[in-house]
This record gives C-alpha cells, structure tokens and sequence, in this order.
C-alpha cells in the first residue's frame, strides 16, 4: 500500500467539515461583499486570497492529492502550517491595509515584506504543483529580473534588488498576488462562478445533456450535432473548454461511438465543439474579463463583440461534422431518447432564463456585470430551490435530505473554482509582474515594430507564432496577457484598431488551448473515447479550422468586432461564407478521381481567400456565389449517391 492510501480514513471527515466550514466563510463573506462592495476590491483580495489557498490545500488533503509521495503525518503537518501561514497572512494583510496602502506605500516594512513573501512563496507552490510550466517560466523571469546584467544583447538590463521583486510580487498591489488579476477573480469572475456552480448543483447540466438525446434520434446527422450544440449550450456558462469537454463529452462521445462513429472522429468532434466554450458569450472564459480590464470597459462591451465571431465559429464547427457524419452510417437504433422528466425542463428554463437574463440586465438595463450576476443567482437559485423542493414532496423523498446534496454542490463547486481561479491569477500577476518590471513587453514590441516594417501580414505572422508558443505550455489567459502585453502598443502604433488587436490576442489564446503537443481538452476526450491523443488532436485542428479563418479575418474584416450590433453583419456573414469554403475543401469529397477532387477543393480553398483577404467588398460577396454553387453540387451529388445505393438494396 502506498503511503497515499496510508492517509489515515479517520481524520478525512474532520478535512472535509473544515473545509466546509471554510468554503461557508469564503461564500458568506463573497456574497456579502458582491450585495455591497464593501471595502473595495483591495481590501477583499487582502483577506480572501490566502483563504483561496487554504481551500486549495483543504480540498487536496481530503482528495488525497497534496503530497502523495509524503507519509500522511507529513501531508497533515505541511497541510496545517500552510493553513496557519495563510490565516496569518489574511489577519496582517486586513488589519494593516491602510498603512501598507497609504502610509508605508514605497517605504515598506520589514514584517510587510516578510509577509508579502509568504503569500508569494505559497502561490508559487502552488503553481508548481498545478501548472509546472507557469511556475518554472516564473523562475526563470524572476531570475532575469535580478540577474539581467549578464543577459547579453537587447535584453540587457542592470538587475533588481530581491526587496524589488518582493515588493513587484505581492505589497506593491498593481502587480503581484494582491493585484487586479486575483481581485478580478474574486469580483466579477467570481459572481458569474456563483451562477454556474447553481446551474450545475441543481442538475442543468445534466439536463441539458438529457435534452440533447431527443435530437440526436431525429436523423443520422443530429447525433454529432448534439455534441456541437450541447457543447454551445454548455460554453455560454462555461467558459472552460476542458469543463465542456469533460461535462458533455462524457455524454455525447461514447453516445457516437456506440452508434457507429470512429473513436478518433467522435472524440475530435468534441474537442473542436468544446474549444468553443472560450468564444461563446455571455462567459468567455477569464481572457474576456481580461480583456475588459486592459482595455479599460465595461465586460459587456467585450461580450456584445463576442457573439460574431463565436456564431462564425459554430457554423464552421457544425459544417464540419455534418461532412464528417455523412461519411459514416450511424445506427439509429444504438440512440435512444432518455426520459426527461418536469424537473428537466425546468431545468433547461432555468438556464434559458440565466442567459437571456445576463443579456438583459447587462444590454438593456445597463447593469454592470457583477451586480447582472448577483440579481441572477438570487433569481436562478430560488426558482431551483423551489422546483427541488417540490420535486422531493412529489417523490416522497426527506425535504432536508435532498436539499443537503445540490446544497453542498453548490458550495463545493463555487468555492473550489473560484479558489483554483484566484491563485491561478495569483500566479499571473507573479509572472506579469516580472515582464512589466524588467521591460521586456517593450523590447518585443520594439521587435514587432521592426517587423512591421516590412508590412502588417509579417507582424502578424510573427505575433502568431509567438502566442502559438506561448501556447504550448500556459493556459489561455497567461497565454491572452502575455501575448496582449507584447504585440498591442506595438500592432496599436501602427494603426491597428486596440478591438481588432484584443480580439486577436483573444483567438490566439483559445488556440493556445489546441495547441500541440500539449492540448488539455484533445487529453480529455481521447481519455474519454479510449482513442489515441495525436490523432484526436490533428483531427480536431481541421475541425476547427474556422479559429484560424477568425484570425486573419478580423485584420481583414475589422468591422467584425469595432462595433457591436449591425455593423457586424456584414463582416460575420463574409467570414461565415470562407469558413464554410475551408471547410467543404477540408473535408467533402467531389469527385471520386482524385486528381479532379484535389484539383476542386484546391479551388474552393482559393475561393475563400478572396473572400476573407480581398480589398473590395463588392468582389467578396461575388464570390461567394460560386462557394454556394460548390456546395450545392456536393449535396445534389451526395443526394444522387443515397437514391442509387437505395436502387442497388432494392
């Protein structure tokens, strides 16, 4: 027996009431704080970030995940003095606010920078337990920091004191663990977690998933297309491409293997479809929140831009799978509806409600966003509460038992997301911290505009392979705001619009999300699907191909995200018409002589690249004739296909 399965059974419940007892405190104090905003987001960053870590540490112990190579003496020994480390570092940071925020700001003291060491040191660590290349690329900028007066060339600099990058990582509050990064996810990220972590206590989830059954018997095609369109439902309030994988893959994936769909095929699907759940409002994963705070707006500006782009991406993704589907011959008869009971549509209602309110209150009644959050949890929360309520009376069921489980759930989830999200941007701030103190977006940026020298497109390129790198090893948002820090003043003072630079920054970072060989999402649905990863996740670029299309098209068709509404028409429909070229080049089959239909899908493809690059609008939209010419000769081909092979069976 290892020394993990050693950890003694007996004191896990006392972990889990004192993890309980802590996610109450963490809820309370955020509810409160969400109705009044009280202290300001300082203040609450100050004594709820080490909180966040003693959740994290908490939830690991009783998972058994903090040190499994450690005996289970030692894991409780470290766990109690992180525990001890982090409450005291909550008690100085709250009580001496004032004084570290006015009074010494510049002149710290000795136990303020000993305590801002410690809150660091534990973020670090958890960084290097939860994200190995975010903390040895904070390392390594650290180490620059002090020792860049042996770094030769441009990148020279004369190094920091260590009383600098301590004072860089946590006291000076516009970097470092305290800073806008962490307050974001405790505020406004925060109040939308608490709306998600409702919606998946009470069972929407899952009845959305139940939902997606009754489409996927109506015709060969629907069953694939569930996976898209769960997966769309699932991205508005998701925002996590790996939580939408996990959450409908589970479901749709072994749903299509079993009616005939090849394991490679059915798990690349998913992973295009759950890609999308960094694109689609009214979430967007944190890049979009950060995207609002760089840009200095209000988070619903960033949302009402993001639903072009994201419907030219789902038409890409639906396209797609629609030829693949049509390659194979599903069984029907391997899909059958599950029974969806009153609870499931109010379920679905629910979260009908929870968009359409989001949009509303955000849109019309110009709420801003953490408040638009807040009216909507109370709302969503009380109607669900209700329905189970009612839902156990009606079952004959305990009232307080049921109510114990979805209750729990909710706080589970809302306090362990939001903790793992605040040391995550905890751990951003560590690293943006260190690039902002050395210089080193500037000196890039002196590069990009060397580059632009020569034209845009070689920007642009270059910028592309630098987020695409970035995006090997980091997760979208470090992915988002290095790549943002580094190319924006330099792609700005060059005349690009600062939406259309954001926005470019933003798709990289999803990308970043795909990127081989280190995809997380393409991992979990080759887990899900017993498939092997490369495979699933080559397949799945081609499946997404419309993110690349977005890409160039938004420097191209710039309209798609300057202004909200009507404006982007125009520009959403020429980009849907190139992606729907790609992808009938990609992936349909026009002739069965395989010169011919190379020769025609080539076509295709350069059809679409007049549509997406050429100047003169009046000549992308002729073009997009022939592209509808083309497929439909593809569908009245397929359709003679399907009438001929009936002849032959008959």
């Amino acid at each position: 027996m290892t020394d993990t399965a050693a950890i003694s059974p007996r004191p896990r419940p006392v972990v889990d009431r004192l993890y309980y007892l802590t996610a109450v405190f963490f809820f309370v104090y955020l509810f409160v704080y969400y109705w009044t905003s009280e202290g300001g987001p300082v203040l609450l960053a100050f004594a709820l970030v080490p909180v966040t870590f003693v959740l994290y540490t908490l939830d690991s112990l009783r998972k058994n995940e903090f040190y499994p190579s450690l005996p289970a003496l030692a894991n409780y020994f470290i766990a109690a003095t992180y525990i001890v480390v982090s409450i005291v570092v909550a008690v100085y940071m709250f009580v001496e606010y004032e004084a570290i925020g006015t009074v010494r700001a510049g002149m710290w003291s000795a136990p303020d920078l000993t305590i801002g060491a410690l809150m660091a040191v534990l973020v670090m660590e958890y960084a290097r337990k939860r994200y190995m290349p975010l903390f040895i690329l904070n390392v390594f900028l650290i180490i620059y920091a002090v020792y860049g007066s042996v770094v030769p060339g441009m990148f020279n600099h004369p190094g920091l004191s260590w009383e600098r990058i301590v004072t860089a990582m946590s006291v000076e509050m516009s970097t470092g663990v305290f800073s806008n990064l962490p307050q974001l996810a405790l505020t406004l990220i925060g109040s939308f977690i608490l709306v998600l972590s409702t919606l998946r206590a009470f069972g929407c989830v899952d009845s959305i998933l139940r939902g997606s059954t009754l489409i996927a018997v109506r015709s060969p095609h629907a069953l694939p297309q569930s996976a898209v369109l769960g997966s769309l439902a699932v991205a508005s309030v998701s925002g996590s491409s790996a939580a939408n994988a996990i959450t409908t893959g589970s479901a749709t994936i072994p749903a299509m293997i079993g009616a005939g769909m090849p394991r490679v095929v059915s798990a690349s699907i998913e992973t295009a479809s759950s890609l999308g759940g960094q694109l689609m409002p009214p979430i967007m994963g944190i890049s979009a929140f950060l995207m609002a705070e760089f840009l200095g707006v209000s988070y619903f500006d960033v949302v009402s831009r993001g639903y072009a782009p994201a419907l030219v991406y789902f038409v890409g993704i639906a396209v797609s799978v629609y030829l693949l589907s049509s390659r194979y011959r599903t069984r029907l008869d391997a899909v059958k509806a599950e029974i969806m009971r009153w609870t499931d549509w109010t379920n679905i209602a629910a979260f009908a409600a929870v968009v359409g309110g989001l949009i509303l209150l955000m849109a019309l009644l110009h709420l801003p966003p953490m408040f638009a959050a807040m009216y909507t949890f109370l709302s969503v929360f009380s109607v669900l509460f209700v329905a189970h309520i009612a839902a156990a009376v009606w079952a004959r069921t305990p009232v307080l038992r049921s109510l114990i489980a979805p209750l729990g759930r909710l706080l589970d989830s809302f306090a362990s997301m939001t903790a793992d999200l605040t040391l995550l941007l905890a751990t951003l701030s560590i690293m943006t911290g260190a690039l902002v103190i050395t210089g080193v977006p500037t000196k890039i940026g002196a590069i990009l505009v060397a580059t632009a020298g020569v034209n845009l497109f070689a920007m642009v390129v270059v910028a592309f392979f630098f987020g695409a790198l970035l995006g090997t090893g980091l997760p979208p948002a470090p992915t988002y705001i290095i790549t943002a820090l580094v190319i924006a003043p330099a792609m700005i003072k060059v005349g690009v619009d600062e939406w259309v630079v954001h926005f470019f920054a933003f798709f990289l970072a999803v990308w970043g999300e795909l990127t081989p060989p280190t995809s997380v999402v393409a991992a979990v649905t080759a887990k899900i699907a017993d498939a092997p990863f490369l495979p699933v996740l080559f397949r799945g670029i081609t499946i997404c191909i419309s993110l690349f299309i977005l890409m160039a098209g938004i420097f191209t068709r710039p309209e798609l995200v300057m202004e909200p509404g009507l404006h982007q028409i125009g520009a959403m429909l020429l980009l849907m018409a190139a992606t729907i070229a790609v992808s009938f080049s990609i992936q349909a089959r026009f002739s069965d002589r395989r010169l011919i239909d190379v020769l025609l899908r080539l076509a295709l493809a350069a059809l679409a690249l007049v549509v997406i690059f050429h100047p003169d609008r009046q000549v992308a939209w002729l073009t997009c004739v022939p592209i509808g010419l083309f497929a439909g000769y593809w569908l009245l081909r397929r359709r003679n296909a399907a009438v001929t092979a009936q002849a032959g069976a008959g």
